[in-house]
């Protein structure tokens, strides 16, 4: 397992009023990272962010991005399935093999109904995915209107929809009332890539399906505890990325990363060594 650069925890900061792109590689590789997941490219030609990586050595694990595929309306469903068709074409310049199409739920719409509005729009949205050799993901998103949250949810959209996987999320499987480390347990043959986060209880706060509300913190700083995840995860063979994800207020995502990383790391390489052993 690695930990990868999110784009999206730096872009909620200073680094998200330039794009900078060498200075977000500059900086991934100062924190001994070695992949990037970039969320968009924030109006930046592909190639030149393609680029700018190679120039770094780095490797772009994953590209996200979001698509209406759980749009209660036909044809903005139909919209969405050709807007993923143009974003494959980023992901194959930036040489990402993984796409993650995010899908969070509607207003005033039950979840399970916006579930099968997403599982409708997905079908359609997968065969061109595999057609172009990108696995397509999709996440447990945080809300207490999310159409994915649980490992229920997953294990539901994989079932229907050959060939797509999952971005296992441990801090929104939270969110969703379910242990983190089950969320991974229960879906862990679907799971290809990974974003770890924390959150913390909040009067006002975003509303889980739990009844609970919460606000986002720096990893280890709230309820969630990634060791367990972690060894979950080992126990299941995971070999993939993790994104390291910071969407909390307390800290610039900057000094986020520096104070939230080398103790994830840490724990990382404990339980890799204590896998090995056993």
């Amino acid at each position: 397992m690695k930990i990868a650069m999110m784009s999206y925890t730096m872009a909620r900061g200073q680094w998200g009023k330039d794009h900078d792109i060498a200075e977000l590689c500059r900086f991934t590789t100062e924190l001994g990272l070695d992949g990037i997941d970039w969320v968009t490219t924030y109006g930046v030609d592909p190639s030149e962010v393609r680029r700018i990586t190679d120039d770094f050595g780095l490797a772009n694990v994953c590209y996200t991005f979001p698509a209406k595929l759980q749009s209660a309306d036909v044809a903005e469903r139909k919209q969405a399935v050709e807007h993923v068709k143009d974003q494959l074409e980023t992901a194959l310049i930036l040489g990402a093999d993984k796409i993650m199409i995010v899908l969070p739920g509607l207003p005033d719409v039950p979840r399970e109904r916006t579930r099968e509005y997403a599982i409708t729009g997905l079908s359609q949205a997968v065969p061109l995915c595999e057609a172009n050799g990108v696995t397509p993901t999709i996440e447990h998103f945080p809300g207490a209107t999310s159409p994915f949250a649980v490992s229920a949810d997953m294990n539901e959209a994989v079932a229907a929809v050959p060939g797509l996987k999952i971005t296992y999320d441990n801090g929104n499987v939270l969110m969703g009332g379910e242990a983190p480390a089950d969320g991974y347990i229960n879906s862990r043959e679907h799971i290809v890539h990974a974003h770890f986060k924390d959150w913390d209880l909040a009067e006002d706060g975003r509303l889980g399906i739990d009844g609970r509300t919460y606000e986002a913190v720096l990893i280890g700083e709230g309820l969630v505890d990634p060791r367990p995840c972690l060894q979950a995860m080992a126990q299941g063979g995971y070999n993939g990325y993790i994104d390291f994800e910071y969407e909390g207020n307390l800290y610039e995502p900057a000094e986020a990363m520096r104070r939230g990383l080398p103790p994830l790391l840490d724990m990382l390489d404990e339980v890799s060594a204590g896998t090995s052993r056993g």
